[in-house]
């Protein structure tokens, strides 16, 4: 993972905001949480680790009437223990509260519930059993994932979603290790896998999964396979070249000035140049040769040029 800098300007687009979140996950949440509006799933919204807020404007989008989103970072704040404050100032340095609350507003017009501290202050704001989807960025550390999944398990509703980041990536082995550890061990069923983030519920994975694989054989941008591992279905899935879903954009977009087309000038006769005379040997063959001739010389004139 490399430092994204902040901007101390506001984004006019979502592709604006610094932060990690491929288009393919971008598409991933947007489809699980419409899917939650079609059947009725009302819960509130979680995401622990916001950074400068990409993946929170676009949950915060999906909020629907009476429900709740509640995020929280460390943002400027003393980590737990030293190992997590490490982590912090080497990969989040330019993460300010500011400037993901700025980010936010620029789509939204109230911020979520912010918690300013480590993860483990959520069950003290969050109550168990209400949240519908949980995105977990947090810290990377074993023991702080293990934490954020155990306490994820509780809030979820029983159909929930849950999504943990860098599952996968070779400088975070902790999240690995969580994750597969809660699948093989706590319950966890895996939905799907993109190249960043695993999906999963508590609940029974196999009505989503089958919408799902309806969905994604349907494109053309998403390469797709399924494996079996310890009783658990494993839809693997990569972006092919895949573009992030529309999104609105925010109230400083500003329209690219596009450059006005040359006007179309219409040639007057007089502005063309004037046809040569006729040569005098022109004009002899014209009136003596006969007008087969002279139509044959036309075309083989035609063609060489």
């Amino acid at each position: 993972m490399t430092n994204a800098q902040a901007t101390d300007k506001h984004p006019g687009e979502l592709a604006d905001v610094p932060g990690w979140f491929p288009p393919l996950d971008q598409m991933l949440f947007t489809w699980l949480l419409e899917q939650q509006k079609k059947a009725g799933t009302k819960g509130d919204l979680l995401e622990l680790g916001v950074y400068l807020g990409k993946s929170a404007i676009l949950l915060g989008h999906h909020l629907q009437d009476g429900e709740r989103f509640t995020v929280c970072d460390l943002f400027e704040g003393d980590a737990p223990d030293g190992a997590n404050q490490a982590e912090a100032a080497k990969s989040y340095a330019s993460l300010t509260q500011q400037a993901f609350e700025r980010n936010y507003l620029s789509f939204h017009d109230a911020l979520p519930t912010v918690i300013t501290g480590p993860s483990s202050l959520v069950p003290e704001t969050v109550a168990a059993g209400t949240c519908r989807f949980v995105h977990i960025d947090a810290s990377h550390l074993y023991e702080h994932v293990y934490g954020d999944i155990g306490a994820a398990r509780d809030i979820l509703l029983p159909e929930g979603v849950v999504v943990l980041d860098d599952f996968r990536s070779e400088h975070t082995p902790g999240v690995s290790v969580a994750a597969w550890e809660a699948v093989l061990n706590r319950g966890l069923n895996p939905v799907c896998l993109s190249t960043q983030k695993l999906y999963a519920t508590w609940g029974d994975p196999e009505p989503l999964q089958e919408e799902l694989l309806q969905m994604l054989r349907q494109r053309s941008d998403v390469g797709l396979s399924t494996q079996e591992a310890a009783g658990h279905r494993l839809i693997r899935t990569r972006s092919r070249g895949m573009k992030p879903p529309s999104f609105p954009p925010s109230r400083h977009y500003v329209e690219p000035a596009h450059a006005a087309p040359a006007p179309t000038v219409a040639e007057s006769r007089a502005a063309r140049p004037a046809r040569p005379a006729p040569s005098r040997a022109r004009r002899l063959a014209r009136d003596l040769l006969p007008p087969v001739v002279t139509r044959a010389v036309r075309r083989a004139r035609a063609k060489r040029s």
